[in-house]
Protein backbone atom coordinates (compact mmCIF):
# COMPACT_ATOMS: atom_id res chain seq x y z
CA UNK A 1 0.00 0.00 0.00
CA UNK A 2 1.71 3.50 -1.06
CA UNK A 3 2.51 5.83 1.67
CA UNK A 4 0.52 9.16 2.07
CA UNK A 5 2.59 12.22 0.76
CA UNK A 6 2.76 15.19 2.73
CA UNK A 7 0.26 17.09 1.60
CA UNK A 8 -2.49 14.22 2.83
CA UNK A 9 -0.64 13.30 6.33
CA UNK A 10 -1.18 17.38 7.11
CA UNK A 11 -4.82 16.78 5.95
CA UNK A 12 -5.19 14.12 8.28
CA UNK A 13 -4.11 15.40 10.93
CA UNK A 14 -6.08 18.98 10.77
CA UNK A 15 -9.22 16.25 10.25
CA UNK A 16 -7.95 14.38 13.60
CA UNK A 17 -7.55 17.58 15.53
CA UNK A 18 -11.25 18.91 14.72
CA UNK A 19 -12.65 15.92 15.75
CA UNK A 20 -11.02 15.93 18.47
CA UNK A 21 -12.18 19.49 19.73
CA UNK A 22 -15.50 19.75 21.70
CA UNK A 23 -18.45 21.48 19.91
CA UNK A 24 -18.74 24.96 20.18
CA UNK A 25 -21.47 26.48 22.07
CA UNK A 26 -22.95 28.18 19.03
CA UNK A 27 -24.27 24.91 17.44
CA UNK A 28 -25.53 23.27 20.72
CA UNK A 29 -29.03 24.37 20.08
CA UNK A 30 -28.46 23.25 16.45
CA UNK A 31 -27.32 20.02 18.08
CA UNK A 32 -29.94 19.24 19.92
CA UNK A 33 -32.46 20.53 17.49
CA UNK A 34 -30.91 17.69 14.94
CA UNK A 35 -31.08 15.32 17.67
CA UNK A 36 -34.66 16.00 18.26
CA UNK A 37 -35.60 15.63 14.47
CA UNK A 38 -33.68 12.29 14.53
CA UNK A 39 -35.43 11.07 17.57
CA UNK A 40 -38.63 12.19 15.68
CA UNK A 41 -37.85 10.93 12.10
CA UNK A 42 -36.96 7.13 14.20
CA UNK A 43 -40.49 6.81 16.40
CA UNK A 44 -42.20 7.54 12.86
CA UNK A 45 -40.29 4.51 11.49
CA UNK A 46 -40.67 2.26 14.28
CA UNK A 47 -44.25 2.63 15.16
CA UNK A 48 -45.60 1.73 12.98
CA UNK A 49 -44.35 -1.77 13.48
CA UNK A 50 -44.89 -1.45 16.77
CA UNK A 51 -48.76 -1.46 15.63
CA UNK A 52 -48.64 -3.54 13.28
CA UNK A 53 -50.07 -6.52 15.02
CA UNK A 54 -53.30 -4.33 15.96
CA UNK A 55 -53.74 -2.75 12.41
CA UNK A 56 -56.79 -4.72 10.43
CA UNK A 57 -56.32 -3.83 6.84
CA UNK A 58 -60.55 -3.08 5.86
CA UNK A 59 -62.50 -0.79 4.05
CA UNK A 60 -64.90 1.19 6.23
CA UNK A 61 -68.18 -0.18 7.84
CA UNK A 62 -71.21 0.41 5.21
CA UNK A 63 -68.29 0.33 2.27
CA UNK A 64 -66.95 -2.19 -0.06
CA UNK A 65 -64.92 -2.66 -3.03
CA UNK A 66 -66.09 -4.14 -5.98
CA UNK A 67 -63.64 -6.78 -7.90
CA UNK A 68 -63.55 -6.39 -11.73
CA UNK A 69 -66.18 -9.14 -11.70
CA UNK A 70 -68.75 -7.13 -10.18
CA UNK A 71 -67.56 -3.81 -11.76
CA UNK A 72 -68.52 -5.36 -14.86
CA UNK A 73 -72.37 -6.56 -14.24
CA UNK A 74 -72.88 -3.12 -12.49
CA UNK A 75 -71.84 -1.18 -15.09
CA UNK A 76 -74.27 -3.59 -17.36
CA UNK A 77 -77.11 -2.41 -14.91
CA UNK A 78 -76.35 1.00 -14.84
CA UNK A 79 -75.76 1.23 -18.90
CA UNK A 80 -79.63 -0.09 -18.78
CA UNK A 81 -80.79 2.61 -16.33
CA UNK A 82 -79.07 5.36 -18.07
CA UNK A 83 -80.33 4.06 -21.34
CA UNK A 84 -83.51 4.14 -20.45
CA UNK A 85 -83.47 7.63 -18.88
CA UNK A 86 -81.80 8.99 -22.01
CA UNK A 87 -84.72 7.54 -23.95
CA UNK A 88 -87.32 9.57 -22.35
CA UNK A 89 -85.40 12.70 -23.07
CA UNK A 90 -83.36 13.48 -20.08
CA UNK A 91 -80.33 15.05 -20.06
CA UNK A 92 -77.19 14.58 -17.57
CA UNK A 93 -76.31 16.28 -14.59
CA UNK A 94 -73.73 16.56 -11.28
CA UNK A 95 -72.96 17.85 -8.38
CA UNK A 96 -70.89 18.38 -6.16
CA UNK A 97 -70.23 15.12 -3.29
CA UNK A 98 -70.77 17.66 -0.34
CA UNK A 99 -72.76 20.59 -0.29
CA UNK A 100 -72.82 23.61 2.52
CA UNK A 101 -74.51 22.24 5.43
CA UNK A 102 -77.01 24.89 5.74
CA UNK A 103 -78.68 23.39 2.08
CA UNK A 104 -79.32 20.09 3.65
CA UNK A 105 -80.45 20.64 6.79
CA UNK A 106 -84.95 20.89 7.37
CA UNK A 107 -84.85 18.93 4.03
CA UNK A 108 -84.96 15.13 5.39
CA UNK A 109 -86.94 15.40 8.73
CA UNK A 110 -85.92 13.13 11.25
CA UNK A 111 -83.64 11.30 8.75
CA UNK A 112 -81.50 14.59 8.83
CA UNK A 113 -79.23 12.82 11.59
CA UNK A 114 -78.04 10.57 9.13
CA UNK A 115 -76.11 13.30 7.46
CA UNK A 116 -72.20 13.06 7.82
CA UNK A 117 -70.97 15.93 8.55
CA UNK A 118 -67.25 17.03 7.19
CA UNK A 119 -65.20 18.21 10.19
CA UNK A 120 -64.70 21.83 10.17
CA UNK A 121 -61.27 23.00 8.72
CA UNK A 122 -62.04 26.92 9.12
CA UNK A 123 -63.97 27.19 6.16
CA UNK A 124 -67.49 26.49 4.90
CA UNK A 125 -69.71 24.02 7.07
CA UNK A 126 -69.92 20.99 4.66
CA UNK A 127 -71.96 17.87 4.64
CA UNK A 128 -72.06 14.86 2.13
CA UNK A 129 -74.88 15.06 0.14
CA UNK A 130 -77.50 12.47 1.53
CA UNK A 131 -79.25 11.89 -1.94
CA UNK A 132 -79.80 13.50 -5.38
CA UNK A 133 -82.66 15.01 -5.23
CA UNK A 134 -81.91 17.68 -2.66
CA UNK A 135 -79.03 18.94 -4.94
CA UNK A 136 -81.40 19.05 -8.30
CA UNK A 137 -83.64 21.45 -6.28
CA UNK A 138 -80.73 23.86 -5.08
CA UNK A 139 -79.48 23.38 -9.21
CA UNK A 140 -82.50 24.96 -10.22
CA UNK A 141 -82.62 27.32 -7.93
CA UNK A 142 -79.14 28.75 -8.20
CA UNK A 143 -79.43 28.67 -12.07
CA UNK A 144 -82.75 29.99 -11.77
CA UNK A 145 -84.49 27.69 -14.23
CA UNK A 146 -87.87 26.95 -14.43
CA UNK A 147 -88.06 23.20 -16.14
CA UNK A 148 -85.71 20.88 -17.05
CA UNK A 149 -85.51 16.69 -17.51
CA UNK A 150 -82.42 15.23 -15.97
CA UNK A 151 -81.04 12.10 -14.93
CA UNK A 152 -78.46 12.04 -12.27
CA UNK A 153 -75.98 9.19 -11.38
CA UNK A 154 -73.86 9.39 -8.42
CA UNK A 155 -72.81 8.60 -5.19
CA UNK A 156 -74.75 8.90 -1.68
CA UNK A 157 -73.61 8.84 2.32
CA UNK A 158 -76.31 7.68 4.73
CA UNK A 159 -75.07 7.32 8.83
CA UNK A 160 -77.22 4.24 8.99
CA UNK A 161 -76.89 0.82 10.25
CA UNK A 162 -75.73 -1.02 7.15
CA UNK A 163 -77.41 -4.39 6.16
CA UNK A 164 -74.96 -5.83 3.78
CA UNK A 165 -76.98 -8.64 2.78
CA UNK A 166 -80.35 -6.68 1.81
CA UNK A 167 -78.14 -3.92 -0.39
CA UNK A 168 -78.07 -1.33 2.25
CA UNK A 169 -74.90 0.24 2.79
CA UNK A 170 -73.48 3.65 3.84
CA UNK A 171 -71.72 4.81 0.64
CA UNK A 172 -74.49 3.32 -2.07
CA UNK A 173 -75.26 5.09 -5.90
CA UNK A 174 -78.10 6.10 -7.09
CA UNK A 175 -79.72 6.37 -10.31
CA UNK A 176 -82.41 9.58 -10.44
CA UNK A 177 -85.00 10.43 -13.07
CA UNK A 178 -86.56 13.86 -12.24
CA UNK A 179 -88.61 16.58 -13.95
CA UNK A 180 -89.13 19.86 -13.05
CA UNK A 181 -91.37 22.45 -14.55
CA UNK A 182 -95.19 23.60 -14.84
CA UNK A 183 -97.03 20.66 -16.90
CA UNK A 184 -100.56 19.74 -17.24
CA UNK A 185 -101.35 17.70 -14.55
CA UNK A 186 -100.32 13.77 -13.88
CA UNK A 187 -98.46 13.35 -17.28
CA UNK A 188 -94.78 13.52 -16.12
CA UNK A 189 -96.17 11.25 -13.13
CA UNK A 190 -96.95 8.75 -15.49
CA UNK A 191 -94.06 8.80 -17.58
CA UNK A 192 -91.99 8.43 -14.14
CA UNK A 193 -93.93 5.18 -13.56
CA UNK A 194 -93.60 4.08 -17.07
CA UNK A 195 -89.86 4.54 -16.78
CA UNK A 196 -89.76 2.28 -13.29
CA UNK A 197 -91.17 -0.53 -15.03
CA UNK A 198 -89.38 -0.63 -18.27
CA UNK A 199 -86.34 -0.86 -16.22
CA UNK A 200 -87.07 -3.58 -13.74
CA UNK A 201 -89.00 -5.45 -16.77
CA UNK A 202 -85.48 -4.87 -18.56
CA UNK A 203 -83.10 -6.12 -15.72
CA UNK A 204 -85.62 -9.26 -15.72
CA UNK A 205 -85.77 -8.90 -11.86
CA UNK A 206 -89.19 -11.20 -11.89
CA UNK A 207 -92.51 -9.92 -11.08
CA UNK A 208 -93.22 -6.59 -8.98
CA UNK A 209 -95.41 -4.21 -8.03
CA UNK A 210 -95.69 -0.71 -7.88
CA UNK A 211 -97.68 0.44 -4.81
CA UNK A 212 -98.29 4.37 -5.25
CA UNK A 213 -100.17 6.69 -2.64
CA UNK A 214 -100.41 10.01 -1.30
CA UNK A 215 -97.90 11.87 0.94
CA UNK A 216 -99.54 12.01 4.62
CA UNK A 217 -102.83 11.70 2.59
CA UNK A 218 -104.99 13.16 6.08
CA UNK A 219 -102.93 16.22 6.34
CA UNK A 220 -102.49 16.85 2.78
CA UNK A 221 -106.56 16.51 2.26
CA UNK A 222 -107.00 19.38 5.40
CA UNK A 223 -103.89 21.83 5.02
CA UNK A 224 -103.37 21.62 1.84
CA UNK A 225 -106.68 20.56 0.05
CA UNK A 226 -108.69 22.69 2.34
CA UNK A 227 -111.15 19.54 3.38
CA UNK A 228 -112.71 19.99 6.26
CA UNK A 229 -111.35 17.07 9.31
CA UNK A 230 -114.51 15.15 8.80
CA UNK A 231 -113.91 14.77 5.28
CA UNK A 232 -110.51 13.78 5.37
CA UNK A 233 -111.36 10.99 8.18
CA UNK A 234 -113.87 9.87 5.93
CA UNK A 235 -110.96 9.46 3.05
CA UNK A 236 -109.04 7.89 5.48
CA UNK A 237 -111.48 5.04 5.97
CA UNK A 238 -109.78 4.23 2.35
CA UNK A 239 -106.11 3.50 3.67
CA UNK A 240 -106.68 -0.19 4.63
CA UNK A 241 -107.56 -0.85 0.70
CA UNK A 242 -105.77 -1.15 -2.33
CA UNK A 243 -106.02 -1.68 -6.19
CA UNK A 244 -106.35 -0.13 -9.34
CA UNK A 245 -108.58 2.34 -10.60
CA UNK A 246 -111.61 0.44 -9.17
CA UNK A 247 -110.72 1.91 -6.25
CA UNK A 248 -111.05 5.19 -7.24
CA UNK A 249 -113.98 4.50 -8.96
CA UNK A 250 -115.39 2.96 -5.97
CA UNK A 251 -114.33 6.53 -3.91
CA UNK A 252 -115.66 8.95 -6.03
CA UNK A 253 -119.33 6.82 -6.08
CA UNK A 254 -118.78 7.88 -1.88
CA UNK A 255 -121.35 10.11 -1.17
CA UNK A 256 -119.35 11.22 1.32
CA UNK A 257 -116.32 12.23 -0.53
CA UNK A 258 -118.08 13.62 -4.06
CA UNK A 259 -120.20 15.77 -2.36
CA UNK A 260 -116.78 17.62 -1.78
CA UNK A 261 -114.87 19.72 -4.50
CA UNK A 262 -111.42 19.39 -3.21
CA UNK A 263 -111.86 15.88 -2.44
CA UNK A 264 -113.45 15.32 -6.12
CA UNK A 265 -110.40 17.70 -7.63
CA UNK A 266 -108.07 15.03 -6.20
CA UNK A 267 -109.75 11.71 -6.83
CA UNK A 268 -110.63 13.28 -10.39
CA UNK A 269 -106.88 13.45 -11.20
CA UNK A 270 -106.08 10.06 -9.67
CA UNK A 271 -108.73 8.21 -12.35
CA UNK A 272 -106.89 10.32 -15.08
CA UNK A 273 -103.38 8.90 -13.75
CA UNK A 274 -104.89 5.82 -14.21
CA UNK A 275 -105.97 6.52 -17.69
CA UNK A 276 -102.59 7.26 -18.77
CA UNK A 277 -101.19 4.37 -17.12
CA UNK A 278 -103.88 2.49 -18.75
CA UNK A 279 -102.45 4.04 -22.23
CA UNK A 280 -98.99 2.81 -21.18
CA UNK A 281 -99.88 -0.15 -20.89
CA UNK A 282 -98.76 -0.40 -17.14
CA UNK A 283 -102.07 -0.27 -15.10
CA UNK A 284 -101.92 -3.75 -14.05
CA UNK A 285 -98.19 -3.03 -12.30
CA UNK A 286 -99.79 -0.13 -10.11
CA UNK A 287 -101.43 -0.75 -6.46
CA UNK A 288 -103.01 2.41 -4.99
CA UNK A 289 -102.45 2.17 -1.52
CA UNK A 290 -103.10 4.48 0.78
CA UNK A 291 -101.25 3.02 3.66
CA UNK A 292 -97.52 3.49 1.74
CA UNK A 293 -95.58 6.05 3.93
CA UNK A 294 -92.73 7.36 2.60
CA UNK A 295 -90.21 9.47 5.90
CA UNK A 296 -88.57 12.10 3.64
CA UNK A 297 -90.13 15.52 4.69
CA UNK A 298 -90.13 17.34 1.24
CA UNK A 299 -92.48 15.03 -0.76
CA UNK A 300 -95.75 16.99 -1.24
CA UNK A 301 -98.34 14.61 -3.31
CA UNK A 302 -98.02 11.16 -5.13
CA UNK A 303 -95.45 9.27 -3.51
CA UNK A 304 -94.33 5.78 -5.36
CA UNK A 305 -92.30 2.61 -4.41
CA UNK A 306 -91.83 -0.17 -6.61
CA UNK A 307 -91.13 -3.40 -4.74
CA UNK A 308 -90.09 -7.79 -6.10
CA UNK A 309 -92.96 -9.93 -5.60
CA UNK A 310 -90.51 -12.51 -6.18
CA UNK A 311 -86.86 -13.30 -7.16
CA UNK A 312 -86.75 -15.13 -10.43
CA UNK A 313 -88.49 -18.56 -10.07
CA UNK A 314 -85.43 -20.82 -9.72
CA UNK A 315 -85.58 -23.88 -7.44
CA UNK A 316 -81.66 -23.01 -6.56
CA UNK A 317 -82.35 -19.72 -5.58
CA UNK A 318 -82.97 -18.71 -2.22
CA UNK A 319 -85.32 -15.85 -1.65
CA UNK A 320 -83.80 -12.35 -0.64
CA UNK A 321 -85.67 -9.87 1.77
CA UNK A 322 -84.96 -6.81 -0.37
CA UNK A 323 -87.44 -4.53 0.42
CA UNK A 324 -88.21 -1.92 -2.53
CA UNK A 325 -85.83 -1.65 -5.34
CA UNK A 326 -87.40 1.96 -6.58
CA UNK A 327 -89.58 4.62 -5.17
CA UNK A 328 -90.28 8.36 -5.94
CA UNK A 329 -92.87 10.66 -5.83
CA UNK A 330 -93.79 14.40 -5.87
CA UNK A 331 -92.17 17.00 -4.24
CA UNK A 332 -93.63 20.93 -5.62
CA UNK A 333 -92.07 22.73 -2.75
CA UNK A 334 -88.63 22.00 -2.02
CA UNK A 335 -86.92 24.78 -4.94
CA UNK A 336 -88.76 26.69 -3.22
CA UNK A 337 -87.13 26.25 -0.25
CA UNK A 338 -83.79 27.67 -1.47
CA UNK A 339 -85.22 30.36 -3.71
CA UNK A 340 -85.42 34.13 -2.07
CA UNK A 341 -88.64 35.03 -2.81
CA UNK A 342 -90.12 31.50 -2.14
CA UNK A 343 -90.87 30.73 -5.70
CA UNK A 344 -91.94 27.04 -6.19
CA UNK A 345 -91.34 24.87 -8.94
CA UNK A 346 -93.40 21.31 -8.93
CA UNK A 347 -91.20 18.28 -9.21
CA UNK A 348 -91.42 14.57 -9.43
CA UNK A 349 -88.72 11.82 -9.53
CA UNK A 350 -87.85 8.57 -9.27
CA UNK A 351 -84.40 6.70 -7.91
CA UNK A 352 -83.79 3.01 -8.73
CA UNK A 353 -81.80 1.30 -5.80
CA UNK A 354 -78.96 0.07 -7.79
CA UNK A 355 -77.37 -1.53 -4.77
CA UNK A 356 -80.39 -3.84 -3.65
CA UNK A 357 -81.20 -4.84 -7.71
CA UNK A 358 -77.27 -5.80 -7.98
CA UNK A 359 -77.16 -7.99 -4.79
CA UNK A 360 -80.10 -9.65 -6.48
CA UNK A 361 -78.06 -10.19 -9.42
CA UNK A 362 -75.17 -11.08 -7.49
CA UNK A 363 -76.74 -14.04 -5.91
CA UNK A 364 -77.63 -15.28 -8.55
CA UNK A 365 -74.41 -15.35 -10.57
CA UNK A 366 -73.24 -16.93 -6.92
CA UNK A 367 -76.18 -19.37 -7.92
CA UNK A 368 -75.10 -20.69 -11.08
CA UNK A 369 -71.60 -19.98 -11.18
CA UNK A 370 -72.19 -18.18 -14.36
CA UNK A 371 -68.91 -16.76 -15.68
CA UNK A 372 -68.23 -12.80 -16.27
CA UNK A 373 -65.65 -11.14 -18.96
CA UNK A 374 -63.65 -8.82 -16.67
CA UNK A 375 -62.31 -7.57 -20.44
CA UNK A 376 -63.52 -6.27 -23.73
CA UNK A 377 -60.39 -7.36 -26.02
CA UNK A 378 -61.62 -9.06 -29.14
CA UNK A 379 -58.35 -9.86 -30.89
CA UNK A 380 -55.15 -11.35 -29.17
CA UNK A 381 -51.60 -10.81 -31.06
CA UNK A 382 -49.23 -13.91 -30.64
CA UNK A 383 -46.51 -15.32 -31.95
CA UNK A 384 -45.03 -18.74 -31.83
CA UNK A 385 -40.67 -17.45 -32.33
CA UNK A 386 -38.48 -15.19 -30.37
CA UNK A 387 -37.18 -11.79 -31.22
CA UNK A 388 -40.57 -10.84 -32.69
CA UNK A 389 -41.87 -8.05 -30.51
CA UNK A 390 -41.34 -5.23 -32.75
CA UNK A 391 -43.26 -7.06 -35.44
CA UNK A 392 -46.21 -7.79 -32.73
CA UNK A 393 -45.81 -4.20 -31.70
CA UNK A 394 -46.58 -2.68 -35.22
CA UNK A 395 -49.61 -4.90 -35.56
CA UNK A 396 -51.30 -4.15 -32.72
CA UNK A 397 -51.27 -0.03 -33.23
CA UNK A 398 -52.75 -0.81 -36.59
CA UNK A 399 -55.81 -3.28 -34.40
CA UNK A 400 -55.78 0.13 -31.85
CA UNK A 401 -55.36 2.81 -34.82
CA UNK A 402 -58.46 0.81 -36.45
CA UNK A 403 -60.36 1.03 -32.92
CA UNK A 404 -60.65 -2.88 -32.66
CA UNK A 405 -59.38 -3.99 -28.34
CA UNK A 406 -56.43 -5.70 -28.65
CA UNK A 407 -53.61 -7.10 -25.98
CA UNK A 408 -50.46 -8.61 -26.50
CA UNK A 409 -48.17 -10.51 -23.50
CA UNK A 410 -45.74 -7.97 -22.18
CA UNK A 411 -42.51 -10.19 -22.65
CA UNK A 412 -40.04 -10.32 -25.52
CA UNK A 413 -39.97 -13.81 -26.13
CA UNK A 414 -43.67 -15.39 -24.86
CA UNK A 415 -44.22 -19.51 -25.75
CA UNK A 416 -47.20 -19.75 -27.83
CA UNK A 417 -49.35 -22.44 -25.90
CA UNK A 418 -48.86 -19.32 -22.97
CA UNK A 419 -50.34 -16.96 -25.31
CA UNK A 420 -53.16 -19.52 -26.39
CA UNK A 421 -54.17 -20.20 -23.26
CA UNK A 422 -54.07 -16.70 -21.85
CA UNK A 423 -57.08 -16.37 -25.35
CA UNK A 424 -58.50 -19.41 -23.53
CA UNK A 425 -58.74 -17.91 -19.83
CA UNK A 426 -59.58 -14.38 -20.49
CA UNK A 427 -62.45 -15.29 -23.08
CA UNK A 428 -60.66 -13.20 -26.34
CA UNK A 429 -62.37 -14.81 -29.49
CA UNK A 430 -59.78 -14.17 -32.58
CA UNK A 431 -55.92 -14.46 -31.90
CA UNK A 432 -53.68 -13.07 -34.77
CA UNK A 433 -50.56 -15.13 -34.73
CA UNK A 434 -47.41 -13.60 -36.96
CA UNK A 435 -43.94 -15.23 -37.55
CA UNK A 436 -41.19 -15.54 -40.04
CA UNK A 437 -43.00 -17.85 -42.59
CA UNK A 438 -46.20 -15.36 -42.19
CA UNK A 439 -43.91 -12.28 -42.63
CA UNK A 440 -42.41 -13.48 -45.88
CA UNK A 441 -45.31 -14.46 -47.22
CA UNK A 442 -47.53 -10.90 -46.38
CA UNK A 443 -49.84 -12.94 -44.51
CA UNK A 444 -51.02 -12.91 -40.84
CA UNK A 445 -52.92 -15.74 -39.38
CA UNK A 446 -56.40 -15.40 -37.70
CA UNK A 447 -57.48 -18.08 -35.27
CA UNK A 448 -60.51 -18.73 -33.71
CA UNK A 449 -60.10 -19.78 -30.28
CA UNK A 450 -63.56 -21.56 -29.62
CA UNK A 451 -63.26 -23.82 -33.13
CA UNK A 452 -59.09 -23.33 -33.11
CA UNK A 453 -59.53 -23.23 -36.48
CA UNK A 454 -56.62 -20.70 -38.66
CA UNK A 455 -57.06 -19.11 -41.65
CA UNK A 456 -53.93 -16.85 -43.46
CA UNK A 457 -55.16 -13.24 -44.29
CA UNK A 458 -53.59 -11.35 -46.65
CA UNK A 459 -52.25 -8.06 -44.25
CA UNK A 460 -53.53 -5.16 -46.16
CA UNK A 461 -56.76 -7.14 -45.81
CA UNK A 462 -56.59 -8.11 -42.13
CA UNK A 463 -58.43 -5.19 -40.63
CA UNK A 464 -61.35 -5.46 -42.73
CA UNK A 465 -61.69 -9.06 -41.90
CA UNK A 466 -61.87 -8.69 -38.30
CA UNK A 467 -63.98 -5.97 -38.32
CA UNK A 468 -66.41 -8.30 -40.24
CA UNK A 469 -66.09 -11.17 -37.91
CA UNK A 470 -67.06 -8.88 -35.07
CA UNK A 471 -69.92 -7.08 -36.91
CA UNK A 472 -71.45 -10.77 -37.50
CA UNK A 473 -70.84 -12.31 -33.97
Amino acid sequence: MPQLGLLHRRAWAVLLGQLRRPPRPVCIRTVHSHSQVAEAVLTSQLKPHQEKSNFIIKTPKGTRDLSPQQMVVREKILDMVVSCFKRHGAKGLDTPAFELKEMLTEKYGEDSRLIYDLKDQGGELLSLRYDLTVPFARYLAMNKLKKMKRYHVGKVWRRESPTIVQGRYREFCQCDFDIAGQFDPMIPDAECLKIICEILSGLQLGDFIIKMSWKDVRHEMVAKKGLVPEVADQIGDYVQCHGGVYLVEQMLQDPRLSQNKQALEGLGDLKLLFEYLTLFGIAEKISFDLSLARGLDYYTGVIYEAVLLQTPAQAEEEPLNIGSVAAGGRYDGLVGMFDPKGHRIPCVGLSIGVERIFSIVEQRMKTFGEKIRTTETQVFVATPQKNFLQERLKLIAELWDAGIKAELLYKNNPKLLTQLHYCENMGIPMVVIIGEQELKEGVIKLRTVASREEVAIKRENLVAEIQKRLSES
